[in-house]
């Protein structure tokens, strides 16, 4: 630990596994106080008790990202427990691989709200919340896009929809509070294709052996760095976002894809 984010509070939504738990659990090697939330309270409770077990401080919440009550009540929390609020982790997010003419406006929505409005209520809130308690530090909110924010994919309209709407309301926010002095800077994270549930188990549900193989190495082809991304590789440029060596980061989409977009 060399505490790059000691003292600073973070919350971090869809902290039960993934890229969110690999964040929180950075975070908190860092120095950070972590409330860790998903929409499955067990796996929230699981990220919490490892920052605990390595001496970090951490409470655990379920959380509804695509409510507005969840959202007061989970900054709430936070800065009960902790005083403040400085870091929020916009993580939590669904996908789904449907064809465009079988993509039903139910499952349009939800992906919408998860991934989209989920994003814009923590950042209301994480602002507002922001504007207290504040030293010469600026707040950072940190939403997880895709590389599907920049490029398209079949196979994928919402997710990539979503992702790309990501990335201009984190720009959009950035010039806001800059605008408004409201002392928080706003980024998105573009991570590639990670070893996370989300994508194996897309994988896995492919119908047999041979297409699972066939995607995988398709994946593996598209990244030139020859691997897919691992959780802790984003976990590094949030951990970058969260600190003040990032204090001239604002409005910026920090891409960590192995070299996917770069083709």
């Amino acid at each position: 630990m060399s505490g790059r984010v000691d003292g600073k509070v973070a919350l971090v939504t869809g902290a039960g596994g993934g890229i969110g738990r690999a964040s929180a659990l950075a975070l908190a090697r860092e120095g950070a106080k972590i409330c860790a939330t998903d929409v499955d309270a067990a796996r929230a409770l699981e990220t919490a008790r490892r920052v605990q077990e390595h001496g970090g401080a951490a409470i655990a919440l379920a959380h509804d990202v695509t409510r507005e009550d969840a959202w007061r009540e989970a900054v709430a929390a936070t800065t009960r427990a902790f005083g403040r609020l400085d870091v929020l982790v916009n993580n939590a997010g669904v996908a789904g691989r449907v064809s465009l003419l079988d993509f039903s406006l139910e499952e349009w929505r939800r992906q919408l709200a998860v991934n989209l409005d989920g994003v814009f209520l923590g950042l209301r809130e994480a602002v507002r919340a922001m504007q207290t308690g504040r030293d010469e530090t600026l707040g950072s909110v940190i939403n997880i896009s895709s590389i599907l924010g920049l490029v398209g994919s079949p196979g994928v309209a919402a997710y990539s929809a979503s992702k790309g709407a990501v990335r201009l309301l984190s720009k959009s926010a950035a010039l806001e509070c800059a605008a408004n002095g409201w002392r928080v800077r706003v980024n998105s994270v573009h991570p590639g294709y990670i070893e996370t549930p989300m994508v194996l188990d897309n994988i896995a549900a492919l119908p047999d052996e041979a297409a699972r193989a066939a995607r995988k190495s398709a994946l593996l082809a598209a990244h030139p760095l020859g691997r897919l991304g691992r959780p802790e590789d984003i976990a590094a440029g949030v951990v970058y976002l969260a600190s003040d060596e990032s204090s001239f980061v604002t409005g910026a989409e920090l891409v960590i894809d192995g070299g996917y977009t770069a083709k």
